[in-house]
């Protein structure tokens, strides 16, 4: 028996990196994964591996979700293929980073969408599916949500997460009589494709940033996914509206 026997699983941003890990885990442990991501080719790869491993998964290419109405559109579509959502993982995400004064007014609205509002167009297009039978909604948040980082400026990033992590406690309390918990994980810096050039060349400052984890490692995706698996069973039924940190116990050291 797998630890999400039975269970439809809602996953954006399957294409690589932790939506890629989150589709093979949901699925090994029983889960029927829907999964979207903006690039068709990767998420087909996904789809393959998945199925490869004996999981169930059905993969949507080609969705902007920073798009509401496509959102609407696809949660609906996804809701439909087996029949509901008990599992709404919210991992796709698009970032830009920049000085204040040098990140362009675009590069601050796009972030705000592909971070914030992504986030909020996939839980209202969901709500009335996870009204219907309780549920999950798995946010991810960060730790530059909650305290400034060093080593690159993320300030719109920061304001988006921020604002995913307080999203996260508001849903948590309207979602309470419904059955539905709402729970966000923050991330410390993870190793994926998209940071790898970081970890072959970190600049000064992330490395001492790192020196200071006092579990002395950077994460991985598999850290993440780990943390979700667990908000997202049955044995977390009584959770709801936490930021659960996952960064090695870095911000403990400020």
């Amino acid at each position: 028996m797998g630890r999400l026997d039975g269970k439809i699983a809602l996953i954006t941003g399957i294409g690589g990196g932790m939506g890629r890990d989150a589709a093979r885990r949901f699925a090994a442990e029983g889960a029927r994964v829907v999964g979207c991501d903006l690039n068709p080719a990767t998420l087909d790869e996904t789809v393959q591996i998945v199925r490869a491993e004996g999981g169930e998964i059905t993969g949507f290419g080609g969705v902007d979700l920073s798009d509401a109405q496509i959102t609407a559109e696809w949660v609906d579509a996804a809701a439909a293929v087996y029949g509901g959502v008990d599992i709404l993982y919210n991992n796709a995400g698009i970032q830009r980073f920049g000085p204040i004064d040098e990140l362009s007014l675009d590069d601050w609205e796009l972030n705000l969408r592909g971070e914030l509002s992504i986030v909020f167009y996939a839980v209202r297009a969901a709500w009335k599916h996870l009204k219907q039978r309780g549920g999950v909604i798995v946010n991810i948040g960060s730790i530059a949500g909650t305290r400034g980082v060093e080593f690159m400026p993320q300030n719109v990033h920061g304001a988006a997460k921020a604002g995913v992590i307080n999203l996260t406690q508001h849903l948590a309390v309207e979602g309470g009589p419904h059955g539905i918990r709402a729970v966000c994980i923050s991330p410390g810096f993870i190793q994926t494709p998209a940071t790898q050039f970081l970890v072959d060349n970190p600049p000064a400052e992330l490395k001492a940033t790192w020196d200071r984890i006092p579990l002395r490692r950077v994460g991985q995706t598999s850290d993440i996914v780990n943390a979700a698996l667990f908000l997202s069973s049955d044995e977390a039924t009584w959770i709801t509206g936490v930021n659960l940190v996952v960064d090695g116990g870095g911000s403990v050291l400020g």
